[in-house]
């Protein structure tokens, strides 16, 4: 155990890894954005994915520049409207539910066929709300940066870019990852396999939805 007000000496290269490490980390859990990831790569290809992960990325982004920088306005602000938050975020995430549910199942992008990421640009503001109003998140990215910030020896404006930067990395390295994955596979899908995806990312969403909603009724 490290000893009262002790610091952790990291190379440049250890505190790379560390802080894409951490955006990795922060994307990596399975949550809405993952489910809805996985259902728009099955149905729309590996660019239909991918933009549904740059939301999170650009969500992530800006979640760690509040905890980098020490927006405490900000990040006090966004702590004091919690609640709030949370049902809009709910909301959001029962209306994605339903919609799947709802919805016929059709893969508009026929496998081997590409589309350009251009395309599926409409879905990254919405994810991009998901994860900001993901307490969480919020919560979890404030940790992370404190406690890091501590070990290293607090950071400065250049540290704090290179560590907000080096998280958007590893949170895109996530989503690449998991977008050519499911690309790969989506071939072998038929329809009502496909139809089975849509249904059960629907329930997970409206799971999301409601414990979110829940929550944030909660004193």
């Amino acid at each position: 155990m490290l000893p009262s007000g002790a610091q952790i000496m990291l190379s440049g290269i250890q505190l790379v890894l560390v802080r894409i490490g951490i955006g990795v980390l922060v994307a990596a859990p399975i949550g809405p954005v993952n489910v809805l990831c996985i259902q728009r790569t099955v149905a729309r290809g590996f660019w239909g994915g991918l933009a549904t992960g740059l939301g999170a990325v650009l969500g992530d982004g800006m979640l760690a520049a509040i905890a980098a920088f020490s927006m405490t306005a900000i990040s006090d602000e966004m702590i004091a409207y919690a609640g709030p938050i949370q049902l809009a975020g709910g909301l959001v995430l029962i209306g994605f539910g339903l919609a799947l549910l709802v919805r016929q199942p059709v893969l508009s992008v026929s496998s081997g066929q590409e589309s350009g990421l251009w395309a599926h640009t409409g879905v990254i503001p919405h994810t991009f709300f998901l994860t900001v109003t993901n307490p969480g998140a919020i919560f979890g990215m404030l940790a992370i940066f404190g406690a890091l910030g501590s070990l290293i020896g607090g950071l400065n404006y250049l540290k704090a870019l290179l560590l907000v930067l080096a998280v958007m990395g590893g949170s895109l390295l996530w989503w690449v990852g998991l977008s050519q994955l499911i690309a790969t596979i989506r071939h072998k899908l038929t329809e009502q396999r496909f139809k089975l995806i849509n249904r059960a990312a629907g329930t997970v969403l409206l799971a999301f939805g409601l414990g979110l909603i829940v929550e944030g009724l909660l004193p």
